[in-house]
């Protein structure tokens, strides 16, 4: 399956069906979606191949593992450069306390969602990490005091 060709609205079915379980057996796939076994599985494989379905993976409580405070941040560089971009967005890759680093158009240059175990170790992680890596002029912290919606399920 290129990339460029359209899904059909079976394929459609498979991708909100592992969405919602990405540990649905293929047999129960198979039915929910209308398929036999085998047609299943082979679709599935060429989503996979085709690079609809990137990966498979666990979601985690974060309450659970000491990670409940949701933190977004907007930085704001001293120079729009390209090395300035490549060694902020080096240093986001590699800190475990970033789980999303987006480089955006407006009023700042980089969104952050970080999951940290309470506000002092954001604080700490903001003292020793974000405001250490070159380049970094300026930030805006926004604690979020609830989730009213957080889906990892794309509509398709």
């Amino acid at each position: 399956m290129a990339n460029n060709l359209r899904l059909d609205e079976t394929d459609r079915r498979l991708l909100r069906a592992l969405q919602a379980d990405g540990r649905i057996s293929n047999a129960e796939l198979a039915e929910r979606c209308h398929l036999s076994p085998s047609a299943c599985s082979e679709r599935v494989r060429r989503l996979r191949e085709g690079g609809y379905i990137t990966g498979f993976t666990a979601l985690v409580d974060p309450e659970k593992v000491e990670r409940g405070v949701l933190i977004f941040v907007e930085v704001v560089l001293d120079r729009t450069t390209p090395e300035v971009f490549e060694t902020f967005a080096a240093a986001a890759r590699r800190s475990p306390d970033v789980l999303e680093c987006h480089m955006v158009a407006g009023g700042f240059d980089y969104l952050i969602k970080s999951r940290v175990r309470d506000l002092a170790a954001w604080r700490t992680f903001l003292e020793d990490v974000l405001v250490r890596i070159p380049g970094v002029r300026e930030t805006r912290t926004y604690a979020v005091l609830e989730e009213v919606k957080s889906t990892t399920q794309l509509p398709v």
